[in-house]
């Protein structure tokens, strides 16, 4: 049993399994938004078949990135104790994790709708083709939040099997946050993505235009979040929790300076994880009670 355990805990954290917490909100946005303005009646089923859809596209974009980068997770001091290059999860291991995660997603995805089950390759290429794009472009942050932001549309489209432009402009602000915050992620690593000619926005810019451009992304999530609220005409709760939201994302920018980076997982981890949950939770009661 204790193996077992150990094994378990491996895999959860192979994929950060708590980092969860980034898009799963925003999905369940998404969800409450086909429910209670697309006039759709609520199904625990398709709620928890989301659910899973979520879990499996993670467990398999996570667990390829891991695998993608397990020759430089080996050499960076920072990631070096990881699963792969420490031994604890083979490579061969990882790659079957993959490949049984990505086909319980798009099975799963099939259980839902057409429309879900045709768009789950594409959904699948993007969060997988992210790993290999910090080998070409410094542009990789926006491909990461372009995966996560797949999350509230997603899910929309999930129990409506249709596209509409309210939960395409949650899917910017997902698209923005997250691209924001992963420039502040990567500052950890600007010295070593430059010696191994990796690319990113830090490597390529320094550390202060780095983090000056990742506070203009936020500036656009921010001006995003005031679109959302008008076009669906949020009440007291969004407007509290979009001033939350707003307010956490400008915490993170104050603690994390050029010379002073001892915070970044404070921002990138515990920040972002709290913004995302409590304007998810704000958003969503809004919708429900609004």
């Amino acid at each position: 049993m204790s193996g077992l355990t150990g094994s378990i805990k491996n895999y959860l954290s192979l994929v950060r399994f708590s980092h969860t917490v980034f898009a799963m909100p925003f999905a369940l946005i998404g969800f409450t938004l086909a429910i209670t303005r697309g006039n759709e009646e609520f199904s625990i089923k398709l709620l928890l078949l989301i659910i899973l859809c979520m879990i499996f596209a993670r467990n398999a974009a996570m667990g390829f990135n891991r695998i993608a980068d397990q020759r430089y997770d080996a050499l960076n001091p920072r990631t070096r104790n990881r699963e792969i290059p420490s031994g604890k999860i083979s490579m061969k291991a990882a790659i079957i994790f993959v490949v049984v995660n990505s086909l319980l997603f798009i099975i799963t995805t099939g259980f839902i709708n057409w429309l879900t089950l045709g768009l789950a390759p594409v959904a699948l290429a993007v969060i997988l083709g992210y790993s290999l794009t910090k080998r070409i472009t410094s542009l990789c942050h926006f491909i990461l939040g372009l995966g996560l932001s797949l999350a509230p549309v997603g899910a929309y489209i999930s129990v409506t099997g249709q596209f509409a432009l309210l939960p395409v402009i949650y899917s910017l602000i997902v698209l923005t946050w997250v691209s924001g915050f992963d420039i502040i992620y990567s500052l950890m690593d600007d010295s070593f993505d430059r010696e191994n000619n990796l690319f990113s926005i830090p490597a390529a810019a320094g550390l202060r235009r780095a983090i000056l451009i990742s506070v203009i992304i936020h500036i656009i999530t921010f001006l995003l979040v005031i679109v959302a609220g008008i076009l669906g005409s949020g009440g007291i709760l969004f407007w509290t929790g979009s001033v939350i939201f707003i307010s956490l994302l400008i915490y993170q920018h104050l603690i994390v300076r050029p010379d002073d980076l001892s915070r970044v997982n404070l921002a990138f981890g515990t920040t972002n994880g709290i913004a995302s949950i409590l304007f998810a939770v704000f958003v969503i009661c809004d919708l429900i009670f609004f």
